[in-house]
């Protein structure tokens, strides 16, 4: 028997799948489309990546797997992929697709302000730093290299330790600073524990660096320090 078909705009449910799948996937669209992300809740934007991901499945129950295991939207694309892959439903392509969210958020950030002037986009790097910080699992020390413009040069990763301390060398950071002809610094690193505090090791290190800085003239104007909540800056506390 030929002919076509009556087609209702939609392509046959998948097998196993509830008899509303793609209907509630049409529904979550639509609610993007019309209300942007703020009307939706962070299983359900994840459900919507996943539906590229995963075609054939309801993916309502792994997204909100993946939202109780590792907290919330940040804690699922920051995971490491081998600890996104023990969540029932999620395979190691899939787990890279998740991560591939994070690399993309960071380099979205970054290029709002990259080359421009610092003073003009804090926030817009207040949100890069958060960005790139906020939900990482060990410290990492950053140095953002600002030109004469005070405009943002180039940030580099110079130092990655454990989930309470990472190794940082002033000597190193004004080598960089040098080989990229910076005239000023901000120093950014993140407390994995989640406490912006900066701690007494933290305000040493800063004072230290600031000494071997300024026979170089390289003013360090900031240190950032990113908590999960909040961020602390030196320079609006006093201690610099």
């Amino acid at each position: 028997m030929t002919g076509d078909i009556p087609s209702s705009g939609h392509s046959p449910s998948p097998v196993g799948a509830p008899a509303d799948h793609l209907g509630h996937r049409d529904r979550l669209r639509d609610k993007l489309v019309s209300g942007g992300g703020a009307g939706l809740h962070d299983y359900e934007l994840l459900e919507l990546y996943l539906f590229r991901c995963i075609p054939r499945r309801d993916v309502k129950p792994i997204a909100k797997s993946l939202i109780a295991r590792f907290g919330d939207l940040g804690g699922v694309v920051t995971a490491r992929p081998v600890d996104l892959a023990s969540v029932k439903g999620i395979s190691d392509k899939t787990a890279a697709e998740l991560v591939l969210i994070q690399a993309l958020a960071e380099r979205l950030a970054r290029e709002q302000v990259i080359g421009r002037p610092v003073i003009a986009s804090w926030s817009a790097l207040i949100t890069y730093c958060r960005t790139a910080l906020q939900h990482a699992r060990t410290e990492e020390f950053r140095v953002m290299f600002l030109d004469r413009k005070n405009r943002l040069v180039a940030d580099e990763v110079l130092g990655q330790g454990t989930i309470d301390h990472a190794p940082v060398y002033p000597r190193e950071v004004v080598k960089r600073a040098l080989a990229h002809e910076a005239s000023a610094l901000i120093l950014v690193h993140n407390h994995p524990s989640g406490d912006a505090t900066p701690s007494q090791a933290d305000i040493d290190m800063t004072r230290s660096l600031m000494e071997i800085c300024r026979p170089f003239d390289i003013v360090v104007h900031d240190h950032l320090v990113i908590g999960r909540e909040n961020t602390s800056s030196f320079k609006t506390l006093g201690l610099m």
